[in-house]
């Protein structure tokens, strides 16, 4: 066997990825519900740091951009789902 064989299957490949997207949207949804008025950069910082030691090799990307800008905005929903 070839090392380049080694690699996850794909049920593991999407819980792993399914894990991820729920590590996100809490983290997300803590700094919105947490912060009032809230800088685009504040939420950022915030973000990403409840997700920096959560993942290996974590480099924030363009997309957490765009949700600490939503939540500056207040363009999140943060109440309980009824």
């Amino acid at each position: 066997m070839d090392i380049t064989e080694v690699a996850w299957n794909e049920p593991a490949r999407a819980k792993i990825l399914q894990d991820a997207d729920r590590v996100l949207r809490e983290a997300v949804l803590e700094v919105a519900r947490s912060d009032g008025d809230v800088s685009s950069d504040a939420a950022f910082a915030r973000v990403n740091a409840l997700l920096k030691d959560r993942f290996i090799d974590y480099e924030p990307g363009p997309d957490l951009r765009t949700y600490a800008d939503a939540i500056a905005n207040g363009e999140f929903r943060t109440g309980e789902p009824g």
